[in-house]
Parts: C-alpha cells; sequence; structure tokens
C-alpha cells in the first residue's frame, strides 16, 4: 500500500523474483509490445511481464513458466505508454475524490496528486487519514498535498492549522508536498510557522508548490530562496520562461477558467524553448463538465497539435511529474520494477487510450469501462447529510450595508457603492443586482450585502457548496430566497434555484452539504442544466461552481466574503464583521 512505509514487503519482493526465475508464473504476460521508454525516449519492442500490481520485467525474453490464471495479451495493435500523472487536482468540486478517481481511469488518467484543504476544514483527522487509507484500495493511485492555510478567513484558523495538524499531515506518507502557497504574501511578510512548515516539509524531501499569479521576477526569485519549487500559474510564455529562468517546475495549465495551455505553447515556440523537461500538466482541478472530453489525455493531444514532439508531450504527463515528486521508482515508465500502470492506445498522436491497466487491473478494456467494485461507507469518514437545525427567517434578510460586491469576472470581485433600495421584496428583475446574503451553517453569523453582475432575473439561488462550507443565498426575491433555503435544508445541503415559489433546480450534495455521491457522469448533466439556468437568467461567465467556490476565498483581490466578515484582501482588513444571529 502506498500508505505503508514501504511499497511492497519483503515476502512479495522475494515473489517477484521468483517470477524471473521460473519458479512462479506472472500474472499478465503483455508481449508483441512497442511501449514508450522514457528514459531513453524511444519506442521500443518488447514483452512486459506482470506480477499482481507490478512489472516485474521489461525485454525480449519469455516466461519460463505461465500457469492457467497468466492473462496473456496479443499487443501487436497498440502502442503502450505508462499511465498519466495528474500533479493538481481539487478532488471536492462537486465531485468526490473516489468518483472522480473512477472517472479519470476513462482517459488513462491513473495517478493524481490531491489537494487536502476540504479535508483540513471540515474533518477530524483521524477521519481524513482513515479516508486516505480506505481510497488505497481502489485501483487509482491518490496522493496529496498538505495546505498551510485556510485561503479563507475563518475564527478557528490558530486550531484548524496547528503546529500538531500541520506536522502529521506532512509526515503523512501519502502526502507528497506541500502548499499550495496560496497564503505567500504572508510568507513574505515573516510568517515564520509557515516557513517552518515549508522546511519540516522539504527536509523529508517533499516538494512545495507555490500559487503565484502575476508574481514577478523579484517575487518569484525570493520565494524560490523560501523554498517554492513549482508553480502552475503562469498565464503566458513569458510568464512560464521567468519561471524557468528561476529554476521552478512548470505545470502548464487547462482549466475551466484558465485555458491557457493553446496560447502558452504558441508563446514558449515564438521564444525558442523547446526543452520540455521541466514541464508537466494539469487542468487545476475544474468542475465536472470540463472534464467531459478529456482529462490529462486531452492536455497531451492539445501539445501534439500544437507541435510538441509526441514523446514529449507524453513525458510531460508520466516522467517529468513522477522524477520532480522523486516517484519515478515507481511511476512514469514502463520499466522493471514499477507500477503496473499502463495505457493502451491506438495510435502516437491519439493520447485517449483504447484500453487501461492500473495497478495491474483493468479498468478499461476494448473502449469499454469496467466498473470496480471497490465502494465507500462515507458516513464511516464523517462524511454525513448536512443537518441544520435551525430556521431562515425574514429578520436574517435585512440589507443595509453601503457598498456591494460586483463580479468582473466568474472569480474577481470588486466593490461598489450601492443606490439602489434594498427595503424592498424584490429587487428590479431588470437590473444585474441580486441579494446577497453569507450565513454559518450553524446558524452562528450572518453577512448581507448586494452583489453585482452576477444575474438579472434569479429568483433564489441558494447554495452549501462554498469554501469554507457555510452557506450563500443569491437572488432578487426574499420569498423565493426563503425557499429555496428550506429545500437546501430538506436534502442535507446541495445547490437550489426558487424561480416566483417554484423550484426549477437542485442538486443534493449529501456528503457534507458540499459533495455528491453522483458519478461523474451524471453531475455532468447536472452542471450542465445549473449553468443554462443562470446564464438564461444573466449570468455572463463560463463557471459558477467556481464563483461559488472563491466568494469566501481571500487569495484572489478583492472583496470576500469570510467567517470574520467582508474582507479586504489587498489590505488584510475587515471592513464588516459578520453580524451575530
Amino acid at each position: 500500500m502506498i500508505g505503508s512505509k514501504y511499497r511492497w514487503r519483503s515476502r512479495q519482493l522475494r515473489e517477484h523474483v521468483e517470477v524471473l526465475d521460473g519458479k512462479r508464473s506472472p500474472s499478465m504476460l503483455l508481449y508483441n509490445a512497442t511501449y514508450l521508454h522514457g528514459t531513453v525516449k524511444q519506442w521500443i519492442q518488447g514483452n512486459i511481464w506482470v506480477y499482481q500490481d507490478r512489472i516485474v520485467y521489461v525485454g525480449d525474453k519469455w516466461p519460463e513458466l505461465i500457469d492457467e490464471n497468466c492473462e496473456q495479451v496479443d499487443c501487436h495493435n497498440s502502442l503502450l505508454v505508462p499511465g498519466y500523472m495528474e500533479p493538481h487536482v481539487h478532488p471536492f468540486q462537486l465531485y468526490n475524490p473516489l468518483s472522480f478517481a473512477k472517472y479519470a481511469f476513462n482517459f488513462g488518467t491513473t495517478i493524481t496528486v490531491n489537494d487536502n484543504l476540504a479535508l483540513v476544514l471540515k474533518y477530524k483527522k483521524r477521519e481524513a487519514f482513515s479516508f486516505l487509507e480506505k481510497l488505497n484500495t481502489i485501483p487509482a493511485t491518490m496522493y496529496w498535498w498538505s495546505r498551510f492555510d485556510s485561503q479563507t478567513e475563518i475564527t478557528d484558523e490558530e486550531t484548524v492549522f496547528s503546529h500538531a495538524n500541520i506536522k502529521s499531515w506532512i509526515e503523512h506518507p501519502q502526502v507528497i508536498q506541500g502548499g499550495e502557497l496560496t497564503g505567500w504574501p504572508k510568507l513574505l511578510n515573516g510568517d515564520d510557522l509557515m516557513l517552518h512548515w515549508m522546511q519540516e516539509t522539504k527536509s523529508m524531501n517533499k516538494k512545495i508548490e507555490g500559487h503565484f499569479p502575476g508574481a514577478s521576477e523579484k517575487t518569484l526569485a525570493k520565494l524560490k530562496l523560501l523554498g517554492a519549487d513549482s508553480d502552475h500559474e503562469a498565464m503566458t510564455g513569458e510568464e512560464v520562461k521567468r519561471r524557468l529562468l528561476q529554476g521552478y517546475m512548470v505545470p502548464l495549465r487547462y482549466s475551466s477558467i484558465r485555458p491557457d495551455l493553446p496560447n502558452i505553447l504558441d508563446d514558449l515556440n515564438k521564444l525558442g524553448i523547446n526543452n520540455y523537461e521541466n514541464f508537466m500538466l494539469t487542468t487545476d482541478g475544474s468542475p465536472p463538465s470540463f472534464y467531459e472530453n478529456g482529462i490529462i489525455d486531452l492536455l497531451i493531444k492539445i501539445c501534439i497539435e500544437k507541435g510538441v514532439p509526441p514523446i514529449d508531450a507524453y513525458l510531460m504527463a508520466t516522467l517529468n511529474p513522477a522524477k520532480y515528486y522523486h516517484l519515478d521508482h515507481l511511476h512514469g515508465l514502463i520499466a522493471t520494477g514499477r507500477v503496473a500502470n499502463i495505457n493502451f492506445i491506438s495510435d502516437e498522436k491519439l493520447p485517449r487510450p483504447v484500453s487501461v491497466l492500473a495497478k495491474g487491473q483493468w479498468v478499461r478494456k476494448d473502449n469499454h469501462n469496467i466498473e470496480n467494485t471497490v465502494d465507500i461507507q462515507w458516513e464511516d469518514f464523517g462524511f454525513s447529510p448536512l443537518t441544520i437545525d435551525w430556521e431562515l427567517t425574514t429578520d436574517d434578510l435585512q440589507f443595509s450595508m453601503p457598498f456591494g460586491i460586483k463580479l468582473e469576472n466568474a472569480v474577481i470581485t470588486k466593490p461598489y457603492s450601492i443606490n439602489i433600495d434594498l427595503s424592498v421584496e424584490e429587487i428590479d428583475p431588470n437590473a444585474d443586482e441580486c441579494f446577497l446574503t453569507f450565513i454559518n451553517r450553524n446558524g452562528r453569523w450572518r453577512i448581507n450585502t448586494v452583489l453585482k453582475g452576477f444575474a438579472k432575473n434569479l429568483g433564489g439561488f441558494v447554495s452549501s457548496f462554498t469554501n469554507t462550507g457555510d452557506i450563500l443565498l443569491i437572488g432578487k426575491r426574499k420569498s423565493d430566497l426563503l425557499l429555496a433555503f428550506q429545500r437546501m435544508k430538506e436534502i442535507g445541503g446541495g445547490l437550489v434555484i426558487v424561480d416566483k415559489g417554484s423550484i426549477i433546480f437542485e442538486l443534493p450534495l449529501p456528503l457534507g452539504g458540499v459533495v455528491s455521491d453522483l458519478a461523474i457522469e451524471e453531475l455532468i448533466v447536472k452542471e450542465k442544466q445549473l449553468r443554462n439556468i443562470l446564464h438564461e437568467r444573466g449570468y455572463l461567465f463560463e463557471d459558477p461552481i467556481y464563483t461559488l467556490l472563491f466568494f469566501s476565498s481571500t487569495h484572489l483581490p478583492y472583496i470576500r466574503m469570510t467567517p470574520r466578515g467582508l474582507f479586504d484582501v489587498m489590505k488584510k482588513r475587515v471592513l464588516f464583521p459578520t453580524i451575530m444571529r
């Protein structure tokens, strides 16, 4: 198990050697294979012996012992490449870590590095660690990173992000990096506790992931000196080059809110940068519908179409991240000793796999997905429906704040002066302003203001899907907001839209009020439905899921709603504190 001290125990290692000695049969024999070997950057022909979850031999030889249980696969019609690695997954974007992993099998992404923020903020450490161990039982290989801050302003930050908690996380064997450093301004301003956690992480030979959008050369240099190893926030070829020159590993991003990869590749070509060894590929935790046509395979395809040599494109999704994370003894190569994560493709320029092996098990075969039988009893790990034992009343929907929040794009907000009458039951449906309430999931506090630029004729929209797990209410009509809240409460958390007294959309999120238990294929349908309803009502942007998530996230400018109050990100101060109910 990945979570154990050793990947394979001594007895297992002896069994692996016995396969080569002819004393034991391989579990699977892949013969007549043409496979990509990343070390020599060539397509090699040979046979691949797999024993359980490990490649025990590659070469021309044939096993001395093949028993009736050994599956023999003629690979002459396929090209074999290592399983793809996604180094930056936010696994709680409506979907959950299990549903994302299962869906990713379809596209050959069998190794992921995942964000632990939701686990730290909402679940006990013992439950979270047990959950990580349970995920080891599925064919996917799931690693994690450890956050050093909440990415918002919470009242109990020192408890949630205590030294003991952070130390336990960074010491966990499945955690392979610290970060992402959304709180880097605090670090530069003298936060020595964060710096200590970074040093502790690096002392264990683990990496530090940055989050430095728009950072200058000088800022990147400072953060490199303090220990940052990688940053996925480059948006142009020039920003990529700036990071390369300072010694960073650079994940190239293609996501729902930053689909920059094609333009970056064009820029790199103009800049004459054609060494791809320090690049990885990431989708940066996009919402379900973004993955309808692929995950890392789609990014490899974009790279090839933009002129990246195919072998280099595959290495950006396999060997490059494996070497970066010091995991190339396990991943990134089809070679002796590696975990048997292998994608079977029909053509060098078509990275979407026909068949997929994950830990030596078929999870996709001949263009058909194979259902994994591993299931999770979510409540065993604290993922229970949201329980709300208090009532929302008209008193909670009183608005008097002098300024509101203007949505500049899907994720950037600015302050604006309110000049409409807020004592009314309903805001003019032709105006692009809505009532906006952020209320504690336990009913302790609330913030009321106005949101401009989100929608025009939206009756009532309630979401328990937020960065902090608290509840957002957005809409024109107070009666619709009350009804939407009541329905969200009845379904144990989720997203609900009400129009003139009728519920027109709902998506239950029974796992803590923030995560669905649906398969991603089903979530894609629901998310598209949500997006269409919002677009019909004046939402102008492409990603309402990230809009909801980031209302309370203080790593983006300029104004955010947090458990401490309305927060000025640039000045690092609370403008209006939360009101106790």
